[in-house]
């Protein structure tokens, strides 16, 4: 694994983690929301997580407020809204910052290992591909549906090992 898996982050509930806990998994970390125009999208990225996580993929889900203040809520009302709203059961975590100065040591690493290292989270559901050893594969843009045919396609690439996943 590489240095993301060594960053300290806390679940939804306040308990420590990092991702070495999915080490040999292919992630795909997505700052999300409650209140944007994108947030049914925690539909599709559930069904992503029930559709591959018995192949190796595991969605993380990163509650942030950066954008139009659209994610207000504590870590218990972002919790229970995303269980009572869409069935979520993939991993969430504590609120974070995910741009500008003081941004996450999470995401300041998945920007600098991207395709696109100088740009910042552009919005809400934004989505980084990380391989099983650790490495961002591919970003996606907020606007890139879960259900998009090339994100399927990078994920099912990621998760047989194959380099055609960028």
């Amino acid at each position: 694994m590489t240095a993301l898996a060594d960053i300290p982050v806390k679940t939804i509930k306040g308990a420590d983690a990092s991702l070495a806990d999915y080490a040999g998994k292919v992630l795909l970390v997505v700052n999300v929301a409650s209140k944007c125009g994108l947030t049914p999208q925690y539909e599709g990225l559930e069904k992503l997580y029930r559709d591959y996580r018995d192949d190796g993929l595991v969605v993380l889900g990163f509650p942030a407020n950066e954008f139009a203040g659209q994610e207000p809520g504590t870590n218990e009302e972002i919790a229970t809204f995303c269980t009572t709203n869409f069935g979520v059961d993939f991993p969430m975590f504590e609120k974070i910052v995910v741009k500008g100065p003081d941004k996450h040591p999470l995401y300041a690493e998945l920007i600098a290992e991207s395709d696109t290292p100088d740009a910042e989270v552009q919005w809400n559901f934004e989505k980084f591909l990380v391989s099983r050893d650790g490495h961002v594969v591919r970003r996606f843009s907020p606007r890139t549906e879960p259900s998009d045919p090339e994100l399927v396609a990078a994920i099912e690439a990621t998760l047989s090992g194959s380099a055609a996943a960028g």
